[in-house]
């Protein structure tokens, strides 16, 4: 099997604190790729309280990330952290299937 996905402690942390101010411990990180950004494909982060049956589920510290099939190949032994910096606090994805990114981190290329 692949190596699925990792989430860095800074993530972990980020995930914990956002579901604690939401008030609704069912609610996980899903990480998504779509087309577009330009580079090709871009990241996409979004909150969701539902699981599907085909989502590869990650679970680190309490924390869950979920990944659907479409998105997962393009994931695979990636790292999802949370930076904080001079462009704003966000999710970032550590990608070493990437062949090239862009200026702002969200957009690739495989």
């Amino acid at each position: 099997m692949a190596t699925p996905l990792f989430l860095s402690d800074s993530a972990v942390t980020k995930v914990r604190e956002l579901v604690e101010e939401e008030g609704n411990p069912q609610l996980k990180l899903r990480v998504f790729v779509t087309g577009g950004g330009c580079s090709g494909f871009q990241y996409g982060f979004s909150f969701d309280d539902n699981q599907d049956e085909e989502d590869t589920v990650i679970e680190k510290d309490g924390v869950t990330l979920l990944v659907d099939p479409m998105s997962y190949q393009y994931l695979v032994g990636a790292t999802v952290e949370y930076t904080e910096g001079l462009q704003g606090s966000q999710f970032v994805v550590s990608n070493p299937n990437a062949s090239s990114t862009c200026g702002c981190g969200s957009s690739f290329s495989i």
